[in-house]
């Protein structure tokens, strides 16, 4: 197969899965409708079960769906007919998937699930399948051809299913006021719990190890007060203890380029008196997207009253990995 065959052929299937996904849109209707307001309203689980590939995108929706509040998880079908049916109660709702609709275990299982009592929704390929035909609500996958080019393997198929189980998720997220707080408090580890939930309180460097000097400090105290914090900056501050500037080594280096005679200078004399500042109260990302748009390396942290209380710095957010990738 040549280069250009190549690229004609994976553009063939992405055009066929995008089409799959457009026609999807359409089967958007008061079916989907019942579906959510069965699962919204149930004081059950969601139960997803499939065959095969079928089996694979029901458990990528189960997830996507407990990361959003919705408490779900699957179930095997041939595990079912060996026992698991246990985990089943009469208030739960299960999510069958299929493509053809006729899949032999699905079919023993489905009946099973009826004389428990619960209510079943088939995302399935074929309304009129046997399985279409005890379902409680149907919600039509079906693609007019798969991206395989002997219509076999399931692919564009998948895809619908996928994306319908995403169009569950998501309106059922916003059905149940799911907030970002709410997703924070599902999603504790890696970096996106950190974007979510890090407060600039928890990892700033605290007052004790801030360099700060008053406004009538000698430039020499402020220097050496620098390098013994050795943050590459120090807060300037009025005899009431409130910010009114800050000077940074590149402050220093664009001095010594103007003069050599430092002498008689005071930190007031150095000092840049629009500090960039935030409160400790905010999240950590916020204090990361401040220094990108601001191109600088900290933030000082102040309380109400103005007074500097701490600093973050742009290196330690980045090791926390609150970097949006």
């Amino acid at each position: 197969m040549s280069d250009e065959k190549i690229i004609a052929k994976g553009k063939e299937v992405i055009k066929i899965e995008g089409e799959a996904i457009s026609q999807l849109a359409e089967k958007i209707n008061g079916d989907f409708v019942k579906a959510v307001n069965r699962i919204y309203k149930s004081k059950g689980r969601v139960i997803f079960t499939g065959m095969g590939k079928s089996g694979l995108i029901a458990r990528k929706i189960v997830a996507t769906l407990n990361s959003t509040g919705t408490a779900s998880f699957f179930m095997h079908p041939t595990d079912a007919l060996h026992g698991d049916l246990g985990m089943v109660r009469k208030n739960d709702t299960v999510i069958i998937i299929s493509k053809s609709g006729d899949t032999e275990e699905l079919i023993n299982l489905i009946y099973m699930l009826k004389r428990i009592g619960v209510k079943v929704i088939g995302m399935l390929g074929k309304r009129n399948s046997k399985i279409g035909k005890v379902c409680d609500i149907i919600l039509d996958v079906g693609v007019k051809e798969e991206a395989c080019p002997y219509d076999l393997a399931p692919t564009a198929s998948t895809t619908a299913a996928l994306v319908m189980g995403d169009a569950l998720a998501v309106v059922l997220l916003e059905k149940n006021g799911f907030t970002a707080d709410d997703f924070a408090l599902l999603h504790p580890g890696g970096s996106l719990g950190k974007r979510l939930s890090l407060l600039i309180s928890e990892i700033m460097y605290d007052k004790g190890d801030v360099p700060i000097v008053r406004a009538t400090t000698s430039l020499k105290e402020t220097i050496l007060k620098m390098t013994s914090k050795r943050l590459g900056m120090t807060c300037v501050t009025n005899n009431q203890g409130k910010l009114i500037g800050v000077i940074t080594d590149g402050d220093l280096r664009r001095l010594l380029e103007k003069s050599l005679d430092l002498s008689g200078l005071k930190a007031k004399d150095v000092m840049n008196s629009e500090p960039k500042t935030i409160e400790q109260d905010y999240l950590a990302s916020f204090a990361l997207q401040q220094m990108e748009s601001y191109n600088i390396t900290s933030l000082i942290v102040i309380n109400k009253t103005l007074k500097p209380v701490g600093i973050v710095h742009l290196h330690d957010l980045v090791k926390l990995g609150l970097q949006k990738r």
